[in-house]
C-alpha cells in the first residue's frame, strides 16, 4: 500500500495543491481525524483545518482535543478514518500527548495501510523517526531531540524555517544526523512525500543543506 504524508511549515490552511492531494488521497467515505492539543480559542482555529477540505468535498470530521479525549476513543477515530491531521503548537507537548502514547501504534498502522497524514508545524515535526526541535521552540531555548512517530526514518525536519531564520538550527541537526535526508520548510509552505520519497512542494521556501551549503529545491 502506497504511503502519503503531508508535512507543513507553519499553520493552517493546506496550500491549494495539497489540499487537493490530500482529498484525492482519501480513498474511503470515513471521517478525517483532526489530533491537537488543546489551547485557548482552540474551537473557533478548527476552521483554517477544515474549511478547505469542506470546499472539496469532505464534510466529516473527527475532532480529537487533547489530553481531554480518551486514549480509546481518539484510536478508535483514528482506525476508522480516511485521513488524519496533526495540528501545530508546543511540540513537545505534542509528543508528550501523541508520539509517547498508544496514539502512535495507530496512527503508524493507518498511515502503513495507505490512510494519508498531513502534520502541520508540530504535526510535522513528531512525524520522523526523530523529532528536532528549534531552541526558538521551547523553554530551555535549547537544541532537543526526542523520539518521533516514526512515519518516515532517516529524515529530520525544519519548520518556520526562513521565519525563525533558523540555519543554524538545521545545521546543528544535519551535524548530529550526517546521514539523514533534511528538509526546511517555510511557513505556508507543504511538501508531499509518498513512499518516504519527496514528490511535491508548495508555497514560499523548501531547503535543504547539501555538502554544507544551503540550497533552495523548490
Amino acid at each position: 500500500m502506497d504511503k502519503h504524508l503531508f508535512l507543513f511549515g507553519g499553520g493552517p490552511p493546506f496550500t491549494s495543491d495539497m489540499a487537493n492531494r490530500f482529498v484525492a488521497m482519501t480513498t474511503t467515505n470515513e471521517p478525517i481525524s483532526i489530533l491537537f492539543v488543546e489551547r485557548d480559542g482552540w474551537e473557533e482555529y478548527m476552521s483554517k483545518y477544515t474549511d478547505e477540505l469542506r470546499d472539496l468535498g469532505l464534510n466529516e470530521f473527527h475532532i480529537l482535543p487533547l489530553p481531554s479525549t480518551p486514549i480509546k476513543e481518539a484510536i478508535d477515530c483514528i482506525n476508522n478514518s480516511s485521513g488524519i491531521i496533526i495540528n501545530g503548537g508546543d511540540t513537545n507537548l505534542y509528543a508528550d500527548y501523541i508520539v509517547d502514547t498508544p496514539l502512535s501504534n495507530a496512527i503508524r498502522k493507518s498511515y502503513v495501510a495507505g490512510v494519508p497524514v498531513a502534520g502541520f508545524s508540530a504535526g510535522a515535526l513528531i512525524s520522523p523517526e526523530v523529532c528536532i526541535i528549534s531552541a526558538k521552540d521551547n523553554e530551555q531555548n535549547e537544541f532537543q531531540q526526542r523520539n518521533g512517530l516514526g512515519l518516515i526514518s532517516d529524515v529530520v525536519i525544519a519548520v518556520h524555517f526562513s521565519q525563525w531564520d533558523d540555519e543554524c538550527h538545521l545545521r546543528e541537526a544535519v551535524n548530529k544526523y550526517k546521514d539523514y535526508m533534511n528538509y526546511a520548510i517555510d511557513e505556508e509552505t507543504g511538501i508531499y512525500l509518498e513512499n518516504d520519497r519527496l514528490v511535491a512542494t508548495e508555497g514560499y521556501g523548501v531547503y535543504r543543506i547539501v555538502e554544507d551549503t544551503l540550497k533552495k529545491i523548490n
